[in-house]
């Protein structure tokens, strides 16, 4: 919610991550990511970087320094809550999609040091929390361990 014009680079498809956005006693409040570690520069997908550039494109008069979703935090609830009803997807807050996004990188096999960087936790663990939620994974290093020994 804080980036600004200056934060993307769609040369690259990169967006860099330097600064967190708050809403203090009505006022928006822009300071320093809570952890070095949020500090990043992450790559993203060419299809998103192609709708961040369109919707850029449709803002009058956006600066560089300017914010680009200036939409408050309870506003983007408040969709998320009326999307969900509409689709009749079950009720989740924003938060959620970043916890499937880092499920979604962990079920396709990439390392949890990887996706702690690219997420901006400070430790691994952290990330850790996420294995959890896909158990079959125990099922799937039995059935590739099986196969490695029958083939000694």
């Amino acid at each position: 919610m804080s980036l600004t014009l200056k934060d993307f680079n769609f040369d690259n498809n990169t967006i860099n991550i330097n600064k967190s956005y708050q809403r203090i006693d009505q006022k928006d409040i822009i300071t320093t990511p809570k952890t070095t570690k949020a500090v990043r520069v992450v790559s993203m997908p060419k299809t998103v970087m192609e709708e961040a550039q369109n919707l850029i494109a449709c803002t009058y008069g956006v600066g560089k320094e300017d914010r680009i979703f200036t939409f408050s935090k309870s506003f983007l609830h408040h969709e998320m809550k009326r999307g969900c009803k509409a689709t009749g997807v079950k009720k989740m807050k924003v938060h959620a999609l970043r916890h499937s996004a880092i499920s979604l990188l962990i079920e396709k096999g990439f390392s949890v040091v990887d996706i702690g960087n690219r997420v901006g936790h400070e430790s691994s663990e952290i990330t850790f929390r996420y294995a959890h939620m896909f158990p079959n994974k125990q099922q799937e290093m039995r059935e590739m361990l099986d196969e490695v020994i029958e083939d000694v």
